[in-house]
């Protein structure tokens, strides 16, 4: 069994125990943001993108942000713990901000500290799911638009009560909406919807998240001249759509089979897998 690390704010540590201070503001107060970056031939792929997330998330949640903090900087940081931790194929980095320890609600400061961990992931290139996601609605708890919607936080109770709820139903997903019953995303991932060829998902300004693998999804759509419109998505247009598939940094794309008694095709997503990995192997570095 492989060894793997993590970097607490610059110090190297073996993965085997606590590595977190008891202050840290995530733990305690969910002041934090997230980053999930998948790993390709042994290099984070997307890692621009996903610092230009991390900074504007930053900057909403009123950190200052360190004049090294750069995507290099956290390339630098990453391929450290990939070599140290052996993994030169597929994996998985989860880098983490928070706010400096000190203060209850009121922080003593808006400094920031870093935390990055990295694990192996079965596969080096993306593969489609072989047997199709069977989902519904989360109906219990709706997910609001504010400043926060776009972005990773430390505050996940909406995901994990329905993350809950689907094992509880037998189910892979479930589907969260807003306020007005439109569909968002998933409880892990944004969402496409197919209808006669054409790609249509939730725009920013509804409050999804700005998830980095439907932004590389949306540029592939338009270079390779597939129709794609960023629009309200409602149940009934579940219900009618073609096909149906989820986004998210690590597993690129997952079909959805099944919706309640509908059941979907996988064209479209067997299309955008060879899409994407037709892109990272045409990228030296990403």
């Amino acid at each position: 069994m492989e060894t793997n690390y993590v970097n607490n704010n610059g110090e190297i540590l073996i993965n085997n125990g606590p590595t977190l201070e008891a202050a840290n503001r995530a733990h305690l107060y969910g002041d934090g943001l997230f980053e999930t970056i998948r790993v390709r031939n042994g290099q984070a792929i997307n890692l621009e993108i996903h610092f230009l997330r991390l900074v504007e998330g930053m900057a909403v949640l009123k950190m200052r942000i360190p004049n090294y903090f750069t995507a290099d900087f956290f390339r630098q940081r990453i391929n450290e713990l990939l070599i140290k931790s052996n993994i030169t194929e597929g994996g998985r980095v989860r880098l983490s901000i928070d706010r400096a320890s000190g203060g209850t609600y009121k922080p003593d400061t808006n400094e920031v500290t870093y935390f990055i961990e990295a694990f192996p992931f079965q596969n080096n290139e993306f593969v489609l799911n072989t047997k199709g996601l069977e989902v519904d609605l989360y109906t219990k708890v709706k997910k609001e638009k504010n400043i926060f919607s776009n972005f990773k936080t430390k505050n996940g109770l909406l995901y994990i009560m329905a993350a809950i709820e689907a094992k509880e139903k037998g189910l892979d997903d479930l589907l969260i909406t807003d306020s007005k019953g439109n569909i968002l995303e998933s409880t892990n991932s944004n969402i496409f919807l197919v209808s006669n060829g054409v790609l249509y998902t939730p725009g920013l300004d509804e409050g999804c998240l700005g998830g980095t693998m439907r932004m590389t999804i949306i540029n592939l759509a338009i270079e390779n001249k597939i129709k794609i419109y960023e629009s309200s998505i409602t149940p009934q247009n579940i219900l009618i759509a073609d096909e149906i598939f989820l986004s998210n940094a690590i597993n690129g794309i997952v079909w959805v089979s099944g919706y309640r008694t509908k059941r979907y095709m996988n064209n479209m997503s067997k299309m955008i897998v060879q899409l994407l990995n037709n892109h990272y192997a045409n990228k030296i570095s990403t």
